[in-house]
């Protein structure tokens, strides 16, 4: 499935490209990926002030552009040629699809902070315990009077190093499997009683564990109705995992081409490798994977405004398949390289650990299968 563009999405994508060639070439991603920061502070008030693309899916009466699903994947592809470092999904799309769906004073707030490049967000729902099930939570927040308390852990916080406010999903009521009971609460993760481990990921994007012990927050820092979360991140975790597969599509085109190139130049027996047949083979069997891909991606950015249940098979079809891909595409352009595939010169080793990262971003393809295929039995 191919989407037509707009001539809005296409000058979007175009502004995005041109802006990520000239200032966020090889050299200037490895000084931020190598510096203290982990991000670049430059890059983050240019996306928000020069491009204004931190608005893009916020409404326009907050200041945003207004734009829906394809005008995310276009961004986001063109996020994943460019390998970006800045919470830009964890920020916009996860965090932002979470503030969009509450309407509460704080989360309108909040958003004018997020297009203005003055907040960053990190959504805090994975739990040691839970893999990708975002309903097995163990956080207890307890009403103290006006007050909740928060006390609980949460693993691989994506963007939490960075985040000037926390996105925490919290048991209200129920037992810890239970879909009903959850609440999200907006939290300053340097209010007392929050500890945070931070670490880089695989592919040198930050993360940390993050706890929280006995930290108070006040009743208007919730984002929803209490217990009635679960809708709320649901959606917002579909929107994620389909913007994850739209990069995915950016990143295995950079797969593809770099190791296309690679093996023109590549020479043994007095002849470029690429001239090799089998090899011919294994570069179009990537190609068409990523193309696949693609495709799938595309496919669920289309399916986002459909109904629940239509939209949750959309995108764990999509997930799955696209998990799949950047496994396959990223380990041949791995071998066909050579050992000097994996060496951290080469940007092609840099695109093979985002797209590693991607496979088990918002669910793992074994995840997301058996979520299609739960979905698909209950019609």
């Amino acid at each position: 499935m191919a989407l037509e563009l707009t001539e809005q999405q296409l000058l979007l994508r175009d502004s995005m490209s041109k802006f990520l060639s000239a200032r966020y070439g090889p050299e200037a991603r490895r000084e931020v990926l190598t510096g203290e920061l982990g991000w670049s502070p430059e890059i983050w008030r240019a996306l928000a002030e020069e491009l204004g693309v931190l608005g893009a899916s916020f409404p326009e009466e907050l200041g945003g552009l207004g734009g829906g699903p394809v005008d995310v994947l276009v961004l986001m592809e063109e996020l994943g040629r460019a390998l970006l470092l800045e919470p830009f999904l964890e920020t916009v799309v996860l965090g932002g699809g979470l503030l969009k769906r509450s309407g509460t004073p704080l989360a309108r707030e909040v958003i004018t902070k997020v297009i203005a490049g003055e907040a960053r967000l990190a959504f805090a729902y994975c739990e040691p315990q839970a893999r990708y099930a975002w309903n097995d939570v163990q956080t207890q927040a307890e009403r103290r009077g006006a007050d909740f308390v928060l006390n609980g852990r949460k693993a691989v916080v994506s963007g939490a190093p960075s985040s000037t406010h926390l996105l925490v999903s919290a048991r209200t009521s129920g037992g810890r499997l239970e879909r009903a009971g959850v609440t999200v609460f907006v939290v300053d993760p340097r209010a007392s009683g929050v500890s945070m481990r931070p670490y880089r990921t695989i592919d040198g994007r930050l993360a940390a564990e993050v706890s929280f012990e006995n930290v108070s927050v006040s009743a208007e820092a919730a984002l929803s109705q209490p217990d009635a979360a679960g809708d709320m991140i649901e959606a917002a975790l579909d929107e994620a995992a389909a913007a994850a597969c739209a990069e995915a599509a950016g990143v295995l085109e950079r797969l593809v081409s770099g190791t296309v190139a690679y093996t023109k130049e590549r020479r043994q027996f007095g002849v470029p490798i690429a001239s090799f047949q089998a090899l011919q083979h294994r570069m179009v069997d990537m190609f068409i994977q990523a193309q696949q891909a693609s495709s799938m991606s595309h496919m669920a950015a289309a399916q986002l405004t459909k109904p629940p249940e239509v939209r949750a098979r959309a995108v764990s079809a999509a997930k799955a398949f696209v998990g799949d891909a950047c496994r396959v595409v990223g380990q041949s352009a791995i071998q066909l390289h050579g050992a000097m595939g994996i060496t951290d010169e080469l940007p092609i080793s840099h695109y093979f650990k985002r797209a590693l990262a991607i496979e088990n971003q918002y669910g793992s393809t074994d995840y997301h299968l058996a979520r299609y295929q739960q979905l698909t039995s209950l019609h």
